[in-house]
């Protein structure tokens, strides 16, 4: 049973080109503050991870996110969660900010990229292969979708920003990754 429903897992993710994304309602998301809009498609995709606690859940996943949003917005005083979107290991996307609305994620590239941050701290060990593959799923879905140009840039946190991050582990699994720049 288990297997069928993950092959009509993939068969849906391959008929609609996109992942099922856990909404800001969904995940329990604060409003945000302000918003600006993101100007896409977006010539780049950073690669994050968010260090602390991973999930495996949605209930533990949804709960990361809210207090990463919490962190983001009360600790670094920003209007609201930096990344774009967000992976747990449960295999599941979670929106940020989405798709048209500028992140907070990497400063300068901000602007002009989509920030997607795997939810846990991959210094010393690698996201599972359903994390990865949802990672992989979304930036296909904004490219088909047009919020994320064909010819992107892939690139981790640490390419852009001075920072570690996404941490030493996911960052040798991303260099393999279909358009990956340094």
């Amino acid at each position: 049973m288990i297997h069928l429903l993950v092959f009509l897992s993939v068969l849906c993710i391959a008929a609609s080109g996109c992942p099922t994304i856990i909404t800001r309602a969904q995940w329990g998301g604060k409003n945000p503050t302000c918003r600006s809009r993101l100007s896409t498609p977006v010539p780049n995709v950073v690669i994050h991870h968010t260090e602390g606690a991973f999930c495996n859940s949605r209930a533990t996943c949804s709960a990361q996110v809210r207090n990463i949003q919490s962190y983001h917005m009360k600790t670094r005083d920003w209007c609201d969660i930096g990344y774009n979107f967000l992976i747990g290991e449960d295999g599941q996307v979670y929106e940020g900010r989405g798709w048209t609305t500028l992140g907070g994620h990497a400063k300068a590239y901000s602007p002009i990229s989509s920030g997607i941050s795997f939810i846990g701290s991959f210094t010393s060990r690698q996201p599972n292969n359903a994390a990865l593959n949802a990672a992989k799923n979304l930036i296909a879905c904004g490219v088909s979708r047009r919020f994320i140009k064909s010819n992107y840039v892939l690139k981790g946190h640490r390419n852009v920003m001075s920072t570690s991050c996404p941490g030493n582990s996911l960052y040798r699994v991303i260099q393999g990754w279909p358009h990956f720049k340094a």
